[in-house]
């Protein structure tokens, strides 16, 4: 008995403290790119990059799972070059952000994101929103259409879908056996899974060379953001579900721009109906492509948002 005390005592202490020093390694080699500012229930990492005014706002949000290099690697420098100023923000509990303990819905994470980039002067852009952000983009567009000009949801997800989501989400964001999960085993298990994990987000498109490292992919395996992205992903389906029967009131100009392969969040149940139900939305399905078109077609995305743009008259 004591003999197997002692192995388990081994290998938890030898986890903690790979996560520990991975944890460590992470935030060295993938440090904060922006400012950060303190809003209600957190703090918020915010980069911002353009002329000033610029030609307009556009508030990148990025999808479970990522930070806010994701959407900034992809269209930032091609927004500034067109002459767009570029907010890109850590959603609440990603990256580089922090959020209050439990479940943050995207209506709350809209909600720190106005306040904290409000802060910084903002009061106006265009909302893009990329996988689950397709809902904080559109809770901007339904609460604060004074503040959304514009709406680009890419591969949304916006509407009840069958089949739930990963067990581990559900394990990691368990109240008691969550933080013991997160603190010894999703960093090993992660770095054995991340390249087949981010295969099947980009399939049937290639992988961009350098995608992991150029967006610190791996910064969501720490401990917190883990755990935060999880609660995220846990509450996401009951949240859609009451969000969904308010989607008429929209009204910005809106486009969707989706994969026709899409294989994590599907084109024929949440694109579709959105386009549907959205009054003027324009949908844009890509072919051959799957859940990142802002990687894989980046021009057919800023073409998107060029239309929402010259509909909103900015």
């Amino acid at each position: 008995m004591s003999v197997w005390f002692g192995v388990i005592a081994a290998v938890t202490g030898s986890l903690f403290v790979f996560t520990k020093f991975m944890a460590w390694r992470l935030a060295r080699a993938y440090p904060p790119q922006g400012s950060f500012v303190d809003v209600d229930g957190g703090r918020l990492h915010i980069v911002v990059a353009g002329e000033t005014p610029g030609r307009a706002n556009v508030l990148l949000l990025h999808g479970a799972s990522g930070n806010q290099a994701d959407m900034m690697v992809a269209l930032g420098q091609r927004l500034t070059d067109l002459g767009f100023r570029v907010i890109a923000v850590d959603r609440p509990g990603s990256g580089w952000s922090s959020r209050p303990s439990g479940y943050v819905s995207p209506a709350m994470q809209a909600k720190m994101i106005r306040e904290g980039i409000g802060k910084l002067g903002f009061d106006q852009a265009i909302v893009v929103g990329h996988s689950l952000a397709g809902a904080t983009a559109r809770q901007f567009a339904m609460d604060q259409p004074d503040f959304t000009q514009g709406l680009v949801l890419i591969s949304p997800v916006t509407h009840p879908w069958p089949g739930g989501i990963a067990w581990f989400y559900h394990v990691a964001a368990a109240p008691w056996i969550g933080p013991v999960f997160t603190q010894l085993l999703t960093l090993p298990l992660g770095f054995l899974s991340l390249n087949s994990a981010i295969r099947h987000v980009f399939a049937p498109c290639m992988v961009p060379s350098g995608f992991a490292t150029n967006t610190g992919a791996a910064l969501v395996l720490r401990p917190k953001a883990f755990r935060a992205n999880a609660q995220d992903m846990a509450g996401l389906y009951e949240f859609i579900c009451a969000q969904v029967s308010r989607e008429a009131e929209i009204k910005v100009p809106t486009a969707i721009v989706s994969g026709e392969q899409d294989a994590v969040v599907y084109t024929s149940i949440h694109s579709v109906a959105s386009a549907k139900a959205i009054a003027g939305a324009r949908l844009r399905i890509l072919a051959p492509m799957g859940h990142s078109p802002h990687h894989c077609d980046p021009e057919a995305v800023i073409a998107e948002i060029l239309g929402v743009a010259a509909r909103a008259g900015v």
